[in-house]
């Protein structure tokens, strides 16, 4: 598996989802360029169809279709990641994602890399498939915004074990608690470093779903060298809710 003097890995597409950014220039410039885009500005319906969410070839257009309407779907798309973006202090940023934000990011990479088979298509499909959530889960994409060599070199390895510190703490003092697959957790071979990108799933019962909507809830970092909390607010609160309910 490729990685970089800071122990990125680029995951095989064939296997698992590839990271699709962060501010560290080692990263895969064709990842890195098309998310951090998206990020910034980036239609198709927002909502969330009930039953099985995940996205099948119907629901891609191919290059000229897309090109036709990708200004329109960007430029709404900016509002709907507004809703699911949560920053974590001033180097970490979450972001919540959906059926939309993969459409997104798969006709933005079939955009990038030219792609014009079913064959293609399908391996998109399969790679980023993996983080829609279904009902009872929110899943996340969560970045270090890291712009130079320096805050890299620093915070890279401070952060060791970072992808096992992410929670959700709810009203009632309860926390879901996010993971990461074994395919992402195997690209982090590097017990001292941690990668700029990481892949978050967080799975509620029913009853942890209600008491999401009850109250306050708040995204909580216990790694020791980056203690932080930040409050989701109404609008995100909603947003995700219609994640984590059918």
């Amino acid at each position: 598996m490729p990685s970089c003097k800071y122990g990125h890995y680029r995951t095989n597409r064939s296997r698992s989802y590839a990271p699709i950014a962060s501010s560290c220039t080692c990263i895969w410039n064709s990842r890195r360029t098309n998310q951090i885009t998206i990020e910034k500005d980036t239609i198709v319906n927002t909502s969330t169809p009930a039953g099985n969410r995940k996205l099948t070839l119907d629901d891609i257009a191919d290059l000229r279709a897309y090109e036709r309407e990708r200004a329109e779907f960007r430029s709404h798309m900016i509002e709907v990641k507004r809703k699911r973006r949560v920053a974590l202090g001033d180097i970490m940023t979450i972001m919540f994602e959906n059926r939309d934000t993969m459409r997104l990011q798969i006709q933005e990479m079939i955009r990038a890399e030219k792609l014009v088979t079913d064959e293609g298509v399908l391996e998109e499909l399969k790679v980023y498939n993996p983080m829609i959530p279904m009902p009872g889960q929110l899943c996340a994409t969560l970045f270090l915004e890291l712009t130079s060599e320096e805050q890299v070199r620093e915070w890279l390895p401070k952060l060791a074990g970072l992808e096992n510190s992410i929670s959700l703490k709810l009203s009632d003092g309860s926390t879901v608690r996010g993971a990461i697959d074994a395919q992402h957790a195997a690209g982090l071979t590097r017990p001292d470093v941690t990668a700029a990108v990481h892949y978050l799933t967080f799975e509620f019962t029913p009853e942890q779903v209600e008491q999401f909507a009850f109250g306050p809830v708040s995204v909580v970092c216990d790694q020791p060298q980056y203690l932080k909390v930040a409050e989701l607010s109404s609008v995100t609160k909603d947003e995700l809710l219609t994640d984590l309910r059918p």
